[in-house]
């Protein structure tokens, strides 16, 4: 996807008072396409941003479990913003080469499942749903479901407003001899 930005990122020199306060808290934020995106609506961005900052730092999630839904979310949607944020993430969660090509691989892991059951059916099938209740408390199917949810969500805004990773994160070939074929 190498198209130019439907909305611009808003610079951060740009920035209202509104969304400074809002992005940043009064501090100087590293440069981020999605960040830059979300200054144009800092409301959008409150919102959104306070339901992401659960799913990233108070989920009942492991880290581990949370960022191989999230990068299979972004293989399925083809999203390289999303796939090269989290890839880095992942890596610091401890992912390993083998489990992130299985996300690519669409191995049939439960996450994978999941993910590929949610984003296709918009529900789990009950054998999936009884797997994964057999292993988490509610709270973490809340999580878990949530997650896929909004990364969804967030990876068709990234594709859609063509937001483009930024120079240095780790997208380019990710999608080298795939098929163009969402959801593969």
């Amino acid at each position: 996807m190498s198209r130019t930005s439907r909305i611009p990122p808003l610079p951060q020199d740009e920035w209202d008072p509104q969304a400074l306060k809002v992005l940043s808290l009064g501090q100087q934020m590293p440069p981020s396409n999605l960040v830059g995106l979300l200054a144009q609506h800092p409301e959008l961005a409150r919102a959104f941003l306070t339901f992401n900052m659960h799913l990233l730092a108070s989920s009942t999630l492991s880290k581990r479990t949370r960022e191989l839904a999230i990068l299979r979310v972004a293989w399925r949607q083809r999203c390289q913003y999303e796939w090269a944020s989290h890839l880095a993430i992942a890596r610091r969660a401890g992912l390993t080469d083998e489990e992130i090509q299985q996300v690519r691989d669409g191995a049939p892991t439960l996450i994978n499942r999941a993910v590929d059951e949610l984003a296709r059916d918009g529900d789990l099938s009950e054998a999936t749903y009884q797997e994964l209740a057999a292993d988490l408390s509610d709270r973490q199917l809340l999580d878990r479901v949530f997650t896929i949810g909004a990364y969804d969500m967030l990876a068709r805004s990234c594709n859609t407003f063509a937001v483009s990773p930024e120079p240095g994160r780790p997208w380019e070939d990710c999608y080298a001899g795939v098929s163009t074929a969402k959801g593969t």
